[in-house]
């Protein structure tokens, strides 16, 4: 009768702690489904994960490589550290354990040994496929490349097709199947051109080309952007790469040269002038020799005004408008 009773007075109190645990085992078993759904939603094909091209391919496809073998090295090391915190717990009378300091050779030839090779040959790996994709090394293929000169404004890109004879502003458009061969410089500040899903990111700076050779296996439209912070207007520094049927691209070179204008020194110098979110835009012309004086007039700089020394380093001229030029050279200096 006795337990019969204790049983009986303590059924409401167990019934009581599951209510109260329910509501908190549902809560948290909802916030799980939920942060499952999320990450399913949010694993979309975009980036260097969603290659369009040779390069980008082969770039993930390093990546890929890199981690499979340092997860080699990660994964037997994690599940090692949980087996041994579990075995050696505290309440496991079967673990034995010995206080007494010892020195085991096979355990330092493993310890050392294993990582040693996984750095040798993972270095290997990378050595060889950052040589095999050098961004100047041309792809092969059946089209002639097609020429771009890339240009980095305060705060967009300037590209002109000296082949065509046309440019346009954060707008790239280009044929399928074609190599495209990026010719690339600053006028202003370092900055860092990058079109993901194509391949190579790369580096331009003000009075030097770099050279990058992309393209593009399937029409679409790919996200370009500036890598590389560059002031007020970095996060708006953004082109839409377009990949277009051969066809496609022809048409669309001869709409850009029957609209807009021409892009002379004096729509340069408009153009070069900082400002933000500048929509796409295209000229119908372009002075063949204009991207080799933009190199020229970055390492020359424009003729300074009579100011003390160092004043206005950086910039010429005064207020939101001057467009940027590298510091003048100081005697003795």
């Amino acid at each position: 009768m006795l337990d019969w009773a204790n049983s009986t007075r303590d059924a409401p109190h167990g019934l009581a702690s599951n209510a109260r645990h329910g509501p908190r085992r549902s809560g948290l078993l909802r916030l799980l489904i939920v942060c499952a759904a999320v990450l399913v939603t949010s694993c979309q094909p975009a980036g260097v994960l969603d290659p369009q091209g040779p390069i980008a391919s082969a770039e993930r496809l390093l990546l890929f490589n890199a981690t499979a073998i340092m997860l080699v090295v990660v994964v037997p090391v994690i599940l090692a550290t949980l087996g041994f915190a579990w075995w050696y717990r505290s309440s496991n009378a079967r673990a034995s354990r010995a206080w007494d300091e010892a020195y085991e050779g096979r355990i330092e030839f493993v310890t050392w040994s294993i990582p040693a090779l996984i750095v040798i040959l993972l270095g290997g790996v990378i050595w060889i496929g950052s040589h095999q994709l050098d961004p100047r090394a041309p792809i092969p293929a059946d089209a002639k490349p097609l020429r771009v000169d890339v240009v980095a404004l305060d705060w967009k890109w300037l590209f002109i097709y000296p082949d065509q004879g046309i440019a346009a502003v954060n707008q790239l458009v280009v044929p399928v199947g074609t190599p495209v061969d990026f010719t690339l410089t600053s006028a202003t500040v370092m900055n860092s051109f990058f079109v993901p899903q194509l391949g190579s990111q790369i580096y331009t700076m003000g009075g030097m080309t770099t050279h990058l050779n992309l393209l593009a296996a399937e029409t679409g439209e790919y996200p370009g952007f500036s890598a590389n912070f560059s002031g007020d207007g970095f996060a708006d520094m953004r082109f839409i790469a377009k990949a277009l049927p051969a066809g496609d691209f022809d048409a669309w070179v001869m709409r850009a040269r029957g609209t807009g204008s021409a892009l002379d020194d004096a729509a340069y110098a408009a153009l070069a002038k900082p400002s933000l979110a500048v929509p796409p835009t295209t000229y119908r012309s372009v002075d063949p020799k204009l991207f080799d004086r933009i190199i020229e007039q970055t390492v020359a700089g424009p003729p300074l005004p009579n100011h003390p020394p160092h004043a206005g380093e950086g910039r010429v001229g005064a207020g939101a408008d001057a467009a940027w030029c590298p510091p003048a050279p100081q005697a003795g200096g």
